[in-house]
């Protein structure tokens, strides 16, 4: 069972503004990316499910992020079918991410008013999942989809809309600034985040302060 419920994730999407996107098959690596980025600030994190076996590796870090980082929101990504959100949500993911959209997880996880915010890579994507009860949606590609420009006209008709925004994000000034400009709830960022040869150094205090610095970023954005 989730640990924090609907109204706390999405506050804690919009108050950060930046989720964390990492997946690793050793435990131990995922331990350290996660604990360094909650040191840096972050409180919403995506484990994606992306490898064999990572629904374990899921549950066990679930499990040690209780006691270790009390107050980080552990979700997963890569889903896209209602019987892995069912794996999922029982191993107590607190948010169901995926890149496409599946109404068949819609319904999963409002049962449980766990948060899903599918892939969409148009208005009507977008406007359907919204249906569906879809509190945030992602624009992904985002890169691929239309950028910051995208976002901001989407906004036009559809001015309600969560978004988030996973690839083409990196933590450098100019690109956190044009996309929280545009009008984003938040950002997904993973490769640029955490850069294989960081990975392979064991380089934790660089995520670290590269999470500090990118929060700084769009804290000021938004200022």
């Amino acid at each position: 069972m989730a640990r924090f419920n609907k109204v706390q994730v999405l506050t804690a999407m919009k108050e950060t503004g930046m989720v964390p996107v990492f997946f690793n098959s050793d435990i131990d690596i995922c331990k350290q990316v996660i604990k360094a980025c909650y040191m840096g600030g972050v409180r919403v994190f995506e484990f994606t499910n992306r490898g064999d076996f990572a629904h374990e590796l899921f549950g066990d870090l679930v499990k040690w992020a209780a006691k270790e980082c009390p107050e980080l929101i552990l979700g997963a990504g890569t889903v896209i079918d209602a019987p892995t959100a069912v794996l999922y949500l029982q191993l107590g993911a607190n948010f169901i991410v995926g890149p496409n959209f599946n109404p068949e997880i819609a319904p999963v996880c409002n049962r449980r008013l766990v948060p899903y915010s599918p892939g969409c890579g148009s208005v009507s994507e977008m406007s359907d999942a919204q249906a569906a009860g879809c509190d945030v949606t992602k624009v992904f590609p985002a890169g691929n989809v239309g950028g910051p420009s995208f976002v901001k006209n989407v906004l036009g008709p559809l001015r309600w809309s969560n978004i988030m925004v996973t690839g083409a994000v990196s933590p450098d000034e100019e690109n956190l600034t044009n996309w929280i400009k545009a009008g984003v709830l938040c950002v997904g960022m993973g490769s640029k985040l955490f850069p294989k040869d960081v990975i392979a150094a064991k380089n934790w205090q660089y995520i670290t302060d590269k999470c500090i610095e990118a929060l700084g970023y769009i804290a000021k954005a938004r200022s």
